[in-house]
């Protein structure tokens, strides 16, 4: 990338004592455990033949005088198995019966069906089409997209597939800059010349080829603020990398998108949150996955992703004020146990000092707090000397 040029120097050594320390991590081979559902991303061809396949036992049932039904993974938190080894939450291999003479599960029956149908005629088209697509092609059935969004991911797991691979996508919401060039649907994207917004991160992560980049590392970012004034900033020409945000809760494109890069470019990611239990969960979901789509986090996670900050420790060592500081709210602290509880954070003592620190103070604060010591403090002083001493957990 001749245009993309490092300036090597030692405020990169810890980042790239990182790398190295995660590339070694990575060689060994990801061994999905065997009570846990093993989701692929097959070719559409595959999934074409998954939904015949299921479609035909079906009808088989009707036409042989059986109970037509559906079976397919239960997604209920007690089906949800958090893996030590591989630190990420699968679908355990509970199953529930979906029948049409069953009273209680005629509708999520038919529902099914309905998805089924809309998938295989994406799939015969060669298109894409959004959720919101999905529920405006039967309003009626429906009701509410929350119903054919969860049918969506029910059928998902039933074919043991990732969602996209439906080639139904949510909209993104995310956005990428920095040190990084692709292809999207053979257009050349150049990050460093996309302003101050960033490059929109597509749903259609298939359409992304050639990655190229010499960043160091990649930088998670949990709100747009931040990920603004580290744009406006060219923070990713001073230290080389790419920037990412979700702004906020990350979609599924934004995290495929991560995972992608990973990947490809065998990086190490930096999260950048708020300092209260929710930016924290945040930074989890990108960690280990989210129990609503256990079924394909291999496909989604990053479990060695870094808390770079905003820590609850970072508060006093930074002498950021105390009238910049946020007290608690009772969901805070509720959720700030829930956290303590989690089997991740169990296994990391620094987070667990952490966490009790922040319920102790009840105190909490935005990305935005680091503001209060100068418009820049986030981009000259917090982040360099954070990078440059390696103080990530």
């Amino acid at each position: 990338m001749s245009s993309l040029k490092k300036r090597g120097d030692k405020r990169l050594l810890k980042v790239q004592k990182l790398r190295r320390e995660i590339l070694g991590k990575r060689k060994r081979k990801l061994r999905i455990p065997d009570n846990v559902i093993k989701v692929e991303s097959p070719s559409p061809e595959k999934v074409h033949e998954r939904v015949h396949e299921v479609t035909i036992n079906f009808i088989k049932k009707i036409l042989e005088g059986k109970d037509p039904y559906f079976e397919l993974p239960s997604r209920s938190p007690d089906n949800i198995i958090y893996d030590p080894m591989l630190d990420m939450v699968f679908l355990g291999r509970k199953y529930k019966k979906r029948s049409f003479i069953s009273l209680r599960s005629t509708r999520e029956t038919t529902i099914t069906a309905r998805i089924l149908s809309i998938v295989h005629e994406l799939l015969e088209e060669n298109i894409h089409a959004t959720k919101r697509e999905v529920f405006y092609n039967d309003v009626n059935l429906f009701k509410d997209q929350r119903e054919s969004d969860d049918a969506l991911e029910d059928v998902a797991a039933m074919l043991n597939v990732e969602r996209n691979a439906l080639h139904v996508v949510a909209s993104a919401k995310g956005a990428v800059i920095g040190r990084l060039r692709f292809r999207e649907s053979n257009d050349l994207i150049d990050c460093t010349k996309m302003g101050t917004g960033g490059k929109a991160i597509t749903p259609l992560v298939d359409t992304i080829t050639n990655i190229e980049s010499d960043a160091e590392f990649i930088l998670v970012v949990e709100k747009d603020a931040a990920f603004i004034r580290l744009a406006e900033d060219k923070f990713y020409d001073k230290y080389p990398s790419i920037i990412i945000t979700g702004k906020g809760q990350p979609d599924i494109g934004t995290r495929m998108f991560l995972k992608l890069l990973v990947r490809e470019l065998k990086l190490p990611v930096l999260a950048l949150v708020d300092s209260d239990p929710f930016g924290l969960h945040i930074m989890l979901v990108y960690a280990v996955g989210s129990k609503r789509m256990s079924y394909e986090t291999p496909f989604l996670t990053i479990p060695e992703i870094k808390w770079l900050g905003v820590r609850p420790s970072d508060l006093d060592k930074y002498k950021i004020p105390k009238s910049v500081r946020i007290p608690m709210t009772k969901n805070d602290i509720e959720r700030g146990k829930q956290l303590l509880g989690e089997e991740f954070i169990k296994r990391r003592p620094e987070y667990v000092k952490e966490i009790e620190l922040m319920l102790k103070t009840k105190e909490k604060a935005e990305i935005q707090a680091l503001a209060s010591k100068g418009f820049r403090f986030l981009t000259n002083t917090f982040l360099p000397e954070k990078i440059e001493t390696g103080d990530w957990i």
